[in-house]
């Protein structure tokens, strides 16, 4: 695995805004991770995982950012193709959805002025449709994804109406406006007041962003890292990404480009070594499982480091 340079993070300004960060479990996986590291403890062959979505709350503002959807409730309702897909997770269950989640902080989809997909994975975009005012943020490179996507493709993974075309952005790392930051060649300062970057962190599905934000006026980080890993020994680096063949001899990986997702995921344990920066992954099982009747779930927040 390549390993990135280690590289400082900006300092904060003066007054410098920030954002309160609260996890919100939407819906449960049990996770095949043999089919994502390598090697993989026995113990971990079924591991039962949240899929994760994280409300950001301005500290100057006021405005809301959602990162993520985590899974619909009636994800029998998702493209007819995505049904084997779906239960290659199971057991899999939605205790919660992203909107009971916002309940719990007194929120409704009105309420969020953004929302941010980190991929278009069904277990990331919930139902968008229920979010009638928000703007979307997305990947420039998903698309020809989004374009081919069902009903116009019968066998596509992806809805073609996933997101509202009149209220989504496509944010395109090539556009001049990114820019390096920390480990990572491509960042964008989202509200140009350096509290929330957009990371550019391909590998897993064409599009697929991060987000790198401030979680104290003094210099705590988080970052959501989606599904660029999706098992915390890949952070550490006491695993790799699993590479294996299915009974046709056909490649199976969980990234589409196993290569750069493992130039992805290098400059992700760089970001690691970074005092003050704390990394959540979409499927955090260990975190999940340690802090999901704690404060850092909404209505409480992740406490900055």
């Amino acid at each position: 695995m390549t390993t990135a340079i280690i590289m400082g993070l900006p300092p904060p300004a003066d007054n410098q805004s920030y954002w309160k960060i609260s996890a919100i479990e939407a819906g449960r996986l049990t996770m095949p991770s043999q089919l994502f590291i390598d090697p993989c403890p026995a113990e971990d062959a079924k591991l039962e995982t949240p899929s994760l979505a994280f409300l950001l709350h301005h500290s100057t503002t006021d405005k809301y950012l959602l990162f993520d959807m985590g899974v619909r409730k009636d994800y029998e309702n998702y493209p007819p193709s995505v049904a084997p897909v779906v239960r290659a997770f199971e057991p899999l269950s939605v205790p919660q959805d992203i909107i009971e989640g916002l309940e719990r902080g007194g929120l409704k989809p009105d309420d969020i002025e953004y929302v941010c997909l980190s991929h278009i994975h069904w277990d990331h975009t919930g139902n968008t449709r229920l979010f009638g005012t928000s703007k979307f943020l997305i990947g420039k490179d998903a698309i020809p994804l989004i374009e081919t996507g069902y009903p116009k493709s019968a066998d596509s993974h992806f809805e073609n109406d996933i997101v509202p075309l009149d209220r989504t952005t496509f944010l395109d790392p090539a556009d001049g406006q990114w820019k390096p930051l920390g480990p990572f060649p491509n960042a964008l300062d989202f509200l140009g007041d350096g509290s929330l970057y957009i990371v550019d962190t391909p590998g897993h599905l064409p599009g697929h962003i991060t987000i790198l934000a401030r979680t104290s006026a003094d210099g705590g980080w988080v970052y959501l890292a989606g599904d660029a890993a999706h098992h915390w020994r890949l952070v550490t680096g006491e695993s790799t990404v699993a590479v294996s063949h299915d009974h046709s001899g056909n490649v199976m990986c969980a990234h589409v480009d196993k290569e750069v997702a493992d130039i992805t995921i290098g400059r992700i344990q760089a970001l690691y070594k970074i005092p003050r920066v704390r990394i959540i992954l979409a499927h955090a099982a260990q975190w999940w499982k340690e802090n999901r009747d704690g404060p850092s779930f909404l209505p409480g927040h992740i406490e900055s480091l």
